[in-house]
């Protein structure tokens, strides 16, 4: 009864907490190009500081929530905000590519303290009436923070210089650290637990879950599509004939906030037609968007990101909602291990399509693209089942 009738935090701090996790992580995408020319690397070089800083999320993902159940929610997310906020900054010290490459895995290494502790958070600390709502509150911030870090980047780099790029987020991030740590209601709900010996067991057992092991592998398809599809059109988009600057490359990113306006949608798409109808549409959106990105005119390219953005937004909606049904029991640690397979998709999608580049260009990456989202297909046929009620929210 007390759970039903306490008053819930504010909500303005947890839509921060969300925008700040994202405004950083993809910062890079936009300017690729632009460090390729600065750093004299190659596109498969560069694409490495997308890379450090998925790999870093998938590092951590899995042991966040545990550091979380020692120390507290608000701690782990106050301080997490701020180390993400430095590191941030310091990307912008780096004289080498191989040093940018080191920060941005330690922006990684800082971020699920800040996203999935956040998810925590919310779910302990508000009324379970209020709880849904509160949650879609922190994706809006998720999905303004992931589309402004790379508006920002572009645009700061055209009219500036690229180290300004980190230097206005990083500071962004530091400054809103202060207001969560001042305006984040301490925790009421929480309790402090002591550490959990079966944890290694836990995570195996949800590997032998071959269900819960398909829904790990397509998250991973998720992201490697859109990671891939995003980092590679940049290169597309700033070469002839089309010769972007990144202001204009920053401002691309728009279509991914098409593709994020059509995730409620996408939650009652799934609960009439079921997961696996949800995710074949979505994969024929995400090949259809990716093949329509070849046609020579930039209108039709940015019609096809944005089918394809579509596409991976009801994909990822079908699979999260998936792990609810079919984990049999720590579901919050099942979603974890879920986050380090999604980012490990990111980390190399990012990274894999860079020597299609070399040899093919974009059709070569396009070809890769539709590749993956036939595997993606292949797993909700042979290895789902089922509908699921249950949506737990991850943001991109």
């Amino acid at each position: 009864m007390v759970q039903s009738t306490r008053s819930a935090p504010a909500v303005f701090p947890v839509v921060l907490a969300g925008f700040c996790a994202f405004l950083n992580l993809f910062v890079t995408q936009p300017i690729l190009p632009l460090l390729a020319g600065i750093f004299h690397a190659s596109k498969a070089a560069v694409s490495l500081t997308v890379t450090a800083a998925t790999f870093g999320v998938a590092l951590a993902a899995p042991f966040a929530g545990l550091v979380a159940d020692r120390f507290g929610r608000k701690s782990v997310i106050v301080w997490s905000t701020a180390l993400l906020g430095a590191t941030t900054v310091l990307c912008a010290t780096a004289h080498t590519l191989n040093w940018l490459i080191f920060w941005r895995l330690l922006q990684g290494l800082a971020t699920p303290g800040v996203f999935a502790v956040t998810v925590a958070y919310v779910n302990d600390e508000w009324p379970a009436a209020r709880t849904a709502s509160a949650a879609g509150s922190y994706v809006s911030g998720t999905v303004l923070g992931g589309f402004s870090g790379r508006v920002l980047a572009g645009l700061l780099s055209e009219y500036l210089n690229w180290q300004w790029a980190f230097i206005i987020p990083g500071m962004l991030s530091i400054a809103i650290a202060a207001i969560l740590a001042y305006g984040l209601r301490p925790e009421a709900q929480f309790t402090r637990s002591a550490h959990d010996s079966r944890f290694i067991p836990h995570i195996l057992a949800h590997l032998r879950n071959r269900r819960l092991l398909a829904t790990y592998a397509g998250g991973f398809c998720v992201l490697f599509t859109m990671v891939a599809l995003f980092t590679y059109v940049t290169f597309h988009l700033a070469a002839a004939p089309f010769s972007l600057s990144p202001g204009w490359l920053g401002s691309i990113f728009g279509v991914y906030l098409a593709g994020a306006a059509i995730t409620p949608l996408a939650g009652r798409g799934i609960d009439r037609f079921g997961h696996r109808n949800a995710v074949l549409g979505a994969t024929g959106l995400g090949a259809a968007g990716a093949l329509i990105s070849l046609a020579p005119n930039l209108a039709w390219i940015l019609m096809g990101l944005t089918l394809c953005s579509c596409g991976v937004f009801i994909a990822q909606s079908a699979a999260v909602s998936y792990i609810g049904t079919v984990a049999e029991h720590n579901r919050a640690l099942a979603v974890g291990v879920y986050v380090s397979f999604y980012y490990a998709g990111g980390t190399f999608g990012s990274s894999a399509p860079g020597w299609l580049w070399e040899a093919y260009g974009w059709p070569g990456c396009v070809a890769l693209i539709v590749s993956v989202q036939a595997v993606l297909a292949m797993i909700a046929v042979f290895g789902w089942a089922g509908r699921s009620t249950p949506r737990t929210p991850i943001a991109h």
